[in-house]
């Protein structure tokens, strides 16, 4: 008898706390929402951690009006796979993409970076920051 009377007290507790609005019970739904979420405190959104779409990545540096169109970069191209990894013909490694920017951590392509122009191209940044003429595009998704 007891059990039913606990079950009871339960399902009538359950009932009231949805039928009564979130302020009776001292909590403010909507605010609790937007404090748990992170504040843009001095930072922008383009500081916000990304990762590359997964598949294989092909990179070329521009042809010219009389010959093709792109020039292929074989040892320059790379496998984006889980957890921020990637495979090329040296070896394989992790990246960090925050905002436009990818920073290769660690493995062969150590330190070189990149600047998103898209959710499949990539343009290869020089040391000082400027932008090379090496393009990485997303060819397949690698399955």
């Amino acid at each position: 008898m007891k059990t039913r009377y606990i079950f009871l007290l339960v399902i009538s507790a359950a009932a009231a706390a949805a039928l009564l609005p979130a302020k009776s019970h001292g909590q403010d739904q909507s605010s609790n929402r937007a404090a748990s979420r992170p504040q843009a405190s001095g930072t922008a959104a383009s500081d916000l951690l990304g990762i590359l779409r997964h598949g294989n990545w092909q990179c070329a540096l521009p042809g010219d009006a009389g010959g093709e169109a792109f020039i292929e970069v074989p040892e320059e191209a790379f496998r984006i796979g889980t957890a921020s990894s990637y495979i090329s013909p040296a070896g394989d490694g992790i990246y960090l993409m925050r905002g436009t920017e990818v920073v290769f951590t660690r493995g062969p392509k150590k330190d070189q970076r990149f600047r998103v122009l898209g959710e499949n191209t990539l343009q290869k940044l020089n040391d000082d920051g400027s932008l090379s003429k090496l393009i990485c595009t997303r060819i397949s998704s690698g399955n």
